[in-house]
């Protein structure tokens, strides 16, 4: 299986074209666990297939390194983005792509080299009722800043679906907080019955954030654009910012706009292909049961 190793912002995949590779009969699931190992596989948050789509220019699937199935990935949908155009699969410079969240409108900036250097993607509208996160509770009611329990420590938790889930807590220091000892508990409490990414946020400035990410079936991560969206919105709903802000995430910054015009999240940052290869191992075969 041919494959190419991309990252943005650090957030790293295994991409796989699946208009060249066939992986009919295989156990995906499987296949993103084995190639995510970074000591006995080629190493990365998880594996992510290119591939033709019905009701779009492209379609993307995710899977998580414990081989759960993403809904959207914003950092993902940035490299596939930048990988249709520098592989020579569109000529278009703005295209679409159908992920289990919906349908996203990436638009590419060539550099100097003609290969695609930022990717502006509109992630569509958020979505803030927790029957759309999805979440317990009143189906039509929206999170905002509600206090949420867990090991002992409260935090005001807001919600937001940008196409996957997402439990925004805004801290007072970023820096003294333990992702890993809260973001495991938050990921999997009892009010997130498909699970959730778990976003730790500081307020600079009405136009900075400081972004940590716990991220559902990957845990620490050094980005996360669908995260990063949701954070921008959470901040922006509760007054703490303006509509533009730039995040500052621990593999580097994103520009995240919610606009008044469309009432959709616009995310630009950068795209990175690290190198290709040839994966070796056997290939899982699925349970045809």
């Amino acid at each position: 299986m041919k494959f190419t190793k991309m990252h943005g912002l650090g957030n790293d995949y295994v991409y796989v074209n699946c208009f060249e590779e066939r992986l009919e009969g295989v156990n995906l699931p499987e296949l993103a666990r084995r190639v995510s190992d970074r000591h006995f596989g080629i190493g990365g948050d998880g594996l992510i297939l290119i591939m033709p789509s019905d009701s779009a220019d492209f379609r993307m699937r995710v899977f998580n390194n414990d081989g759960s199935e993403a809904k959207n990935c914003g950092n993902g949908l940035r490299c596939v983005s930048k990988y249709v155009v520098d592989h020579g699969l569109t000529k278009k410079t703005s295209f679409t792509v159908e992920t289990l969240g919906g349908i996203v409108t990436p638009e590419v900036s060539l550099g100097p080299d003609g290969k695609v250097d930022v990717v502006t993607i509109d992630m569509g509208e958020p979505r803030f009722k927790r029957s759309a996160i999805p979440m317990t509770g009143e189906p039509d009611e929206q999170v905002v800043e509600h206090p949420l329990t867990v090991e002992g420590r409260t935090f005001p938790l807001t919600a937001v679906s940008m196409g996957n889930p997402h439990a925004i807590l805004f801290v007072e220091k970023l820096e003294e907080e333990d992702v890993t000892a809260y973001g495991p508990h938050i990921e999997r409490h009892e009010w997130f019955p498909e699970r959730t990414n778990v976003e730790f946020i500081q307020v600079l400035n009405r136009q900075e954030l400081l972004f940590r990410v716990w991220e559902r079936g990957s845990g620490v991560t050094l980005a996360c654009g669908t995260g990063a969206c949701a954070a921008a919105v959470a901040a922006c709903l509760s007054g703490k910012t303006e509509r533009t802000v730039t995040v500052h995430l621990a593999g580097g910054d994103l520009l995240i706009e919610w606009r008044e015009t469309d009432n959709h999240v616009y995310m630009t940052g950068p795209a990175t292909e690290v190198f290709q290869g040839v994966y070796a191992g056997e290939l899982p075969v699925a349970d045809r049961r």
